[in-house]
């Protein structure tokens, strides 16, 4: 064949070769060791994977829609597209459904609605009769209705709650044996274990756990593991860390399965019905836009890591109540991606890429022994109400939100490239703004105090980025101090200098000196020479950490703008330095 001769001229190479090319191009002795990424998890991720990486490994050639579910539940790349409905009376949010469903959401998730009686369910149901519906926070009572109802008159398209499977398992195991086919009464909620800060490793784990628990405990109460495994729906959250995030799902699934196949379940039942909702704690009140292509990517990796059920989460949910444009744009990322960018047309595409096969089994070595130490530790209610959890995650929140406020994990517009002319004051719902854990909010404090301090009649601080000296480095340094003090809000002004006294005459409240190191003592003496005679008290500062830094102390300089800094303390520290209040 043609192909054949084609692949004769690329000979395979193996890692060794590649290893042994990195390390003289790089002139680097061991190109794992120096290049490998080490995630929050403390796992190490290859600079480069091969074929020999996929070996071993396994179910890789299950087709999609095959037990274990490695790669989907499905043959087909297709997903559901949920929109949530965030009203409470009945007759509006079936106004708001029918509407979403025209534009053209596929299944509805009732997060506030109030149905105290058979006739308000029928009224918030009505003409939703081929649409999946999901009730977010469905009580004993809804419950009860909605068995009832369902016993009655059976629908064609899928109910689910997201009442918590392991609240009172006595009462699930009730429901599971007085529910209809068609109803899935329950949700292990991994997002609430994402939200909270677990890690890929840890949300696998936890959810894993949590299930477990459920089967086990329904089983006690003569409930059939066939059952129980088709009475929950697992939910997670995606945030932007892509490909981990595409193998979490996978990961998921297939630890799933095996659970389900240990309990002596089915091939069928071991199936998981894995709903997604995009990140909120990654979200920002500045730069909000920017949470459009955030969700964009996180619904691509939900999509690819073969979720049944995708909810993209408005841009402007973390700081106002969403509006229409916003909820129409939500809606929309998902079907362009369906109807435009077609990947909805093949399930799995990731399928066989080696870096992907080989982080999802990394995960699923890492997320199972999680689950074995919950269990070693008397299971996941018991972890639970011990403690356990809340401790796990906490840490982890806090090594997320330290990551942010050192700025080693970037969030476009808030602690990187932020617009300093951006304002928020005026369009923030504090109560929605501080909802929910975020990864910006410390940065969003400092500015807001900027904007709020500029409101009552104060001054936005003014900062002159004096560059002098060689461009590469001028620049370079200018260009940092830029980024770290925009995020505060303060007005910067970036200028050419050849000379001290043109330095003292600008107007500014702080000057940056950005020049090449080490700077030269004589400029700064000179420059404090001239303010002074000019009778102005405006601190300096110099972007970097020079060698000479004392003797610039000592000349005056009141502090240095570098990577050693932490911003959060620092921007406050200057916002209180330059008369910030509020």
């Amino acid at each position: 064949m043609e192909t054949d001769k084609l692949l004769k001229e690329f000979p395979p190479v193996s890692s060794a070769e590649w290893q042994t090319a990195i390390a003289r191009d790089l002139k680097i002795a061991d190109p794992e060791e120096k290049l490998a990424w080490h995630t929050q998890e403390g796992m190490a991720v290859k600079p480069f994977y091969s074929a020999e990486d996929r070996r071993g490994l396994a179910c890789v050639d299950a087709a999609p829609g095959q037990f274990p579910y490695r790669r989907g539940t499905r043959a087909t790349g297709n997903w559901c597209i949920r929109e949530e409905i965030d009203t409470a009376d009945a007759e509006e949010a079936n106004r708001h459904a029918q509407k979403a469903v025209a534009l053209g959401a596929e299944e509805i998730a009732f997060s506030r609605a109030v149905v105290r009686t058979g006739a308000e369910l029928k009224i918030l149901l009505r003409d939703l009769d081929e649409i999946s519906i999901h009730f977010a926070s469905a009580d004993r009572q809804l419950m009860q209705m909605l068995i009832a109802c369902l016993n009655e008159k059976p629908r064609a398209a899928q109910i689910s709650t997201g009442c918590d499977a392991l609240k009172s398992v006595e009462f699930a195991a009730e429901a599971i044996l007085a529910a209809a086919q068609g109803f899935t009464p329950f949700t292990i909620h991994a997002e609430a274990f994402g939200d909270a800060g677990a890690t890929a490793v840890e949300e696998i784990g936890f959810a894993l756990a949590a299930g477990v628990d459920f089967l086990a405990s329904t089983s006690e109460c003569g409930v059939d593991v066939n059952r129980a495994a088709a009475a929950i729906e697992f939910c997670f959250v995606v945030g932007s860390n892509y490909f981990f995030e595409i193998a979490k799902l996978r990961t998921f699934r297939l630890l799933w399965a095996r659970a389900v196949e240990s309990f002596g379940g089915s091939r069928e039942a071991a199936r998981a019905r894995v709903a997604v909702r995009t990140s909120r704690w990654n979200r920002t009140v500045y730069d909000p836009h920017v949470n459009v292509l955030r969700a964009t990517t996180e619904a691509m990796a939900a999509v690819l890591g073969g979720a049944d059920v995708v909810s993209v989460v408005p841009f402007d949910a973390c700081y106002r109540t969403p509006d229409e444009t916003s909820r129409r744009l939500a809606r929309n990322t998902q079907l362009l991606l369906k109807h435009e960018a077609q990947l909805g047309r093949v399930a799995d595409v990731g399928g066989g890429s080696y870096a992907l096969e080989a982080i999802t089994d990394l995960l699923a070595r890492e997320g199972w022994k999680v689950m074995q130490r919950i269990e070693a530790c008397g299971g996941f209610r018991k972890a639970q109400a011990e403690g356990a959890i809340a401790q796990t995650l906490e840490r982890s929140l806090n090594a997320r939100n330290q990551s942010v406020a050192a700025r080693r994990r970037v969030l476009v517009g808030a602690n990187w490239y932020a617009n300093p002319m951006g304002r928020a004051l005026d369009r923030v719902d504090l109560q929605r703004m501080n909802a929910d854990p975020r990864g910006a909010r410390e940065f969003e404090e400092i500015r807001l105090r900027t904007e709020r301090y500029a409101a009552a009649g104060g001054r936005t601080p003014h900062v002159l980025l004096a560059e002098f000296g060689a461009l590469r480095m001028r620049a370079a340094r200018s260009s940092f101090a830029a980024n770290f003090f925009a995020c505060a809000g303060f007005k910067l002004q970036t200028r050419r200098f050849r000379k001290a006294a043109d330095i003292a005459a600008a107007d500014a409240d702080a000057i940056i000196l950005c020049g090449a190191d080490p700077v030269n003592v004589t400029l700064v003496a000179d420059l404090m020479t001239k303010l002074k005679e000019l009778g102005r008290d405006v601190p300096v500062l110099v972007a970097g950490n020079p060698a000479n830094a004392e003797e610039l102390r000592a000349a005056g300089i009141a502090d240095f703008v570098s990577l050693r800094d932490t911003p959060v303390e620092f921007l406050t520290k200057w916002q209180e330095r330059l008369g910030v209040e509020g």
